[in-house]
């Protein structure tokens, strides 16, 4: 059991982590993917107060599972976890930071930007007047 709720929840962390760098595209997406980023942000800084800054409960929850599972000195992130375990380099944690860091911060500005920009502006209603003259 303890091994299914590990792959699911690496299923679900990774499902999550795609959206939030990828869901500010599609148009059908974008406010959902505004809300994931918020709940992010809120996860990191706002949860981040008790737990430390960038605190997930995905990892939380997927570390509790591990160490059942006999895993030990686990990483601090799931990314870097994951990274090492598909690539077999020893990252280092401030290099996975950063780029945690920096992606995460492109997409809530391209995700603020999207959704602040609310319609493209209809300039058909200006044809045949004289500002186009």
């Amino acid at each position: 059991m303890l091994q299914f709720l590990d792959v699911l929840l690496s299923i679900v962390h990774l499902s999550f982590i795609v959206f939030n760098l990828f869901a500010w595209i599609p148009k059908i997406t974008r406010k959902a993917h505004f809300i994931s980023v918020v709940i992010t942000a809120a996860s990191w800084f706002l949860l981040g107060i008790w737990f430390g800054i960038g605190y997930c409960p995905f990892t939380d929850w997927q570390w509790q599972v591990k160490e059942k599972l006999g895993e030990r000195n686990l990483p601090v992130n799931f990314i870097e976890y994951f990274a090492e375990k598909i690539t077999g380099i020893d990252f280092d944690p401030q290099f996975i930071n950063n780029i945690i860091a920096i992606s995460f911060a492109v997409v809530t500005l391209l995700s603020v930007c999207i959704i602040s920009t609310k319609r493209k502006v209809d300039y058909s209603i200006l044809i045949g007047s004289d500002i186009l003259l």
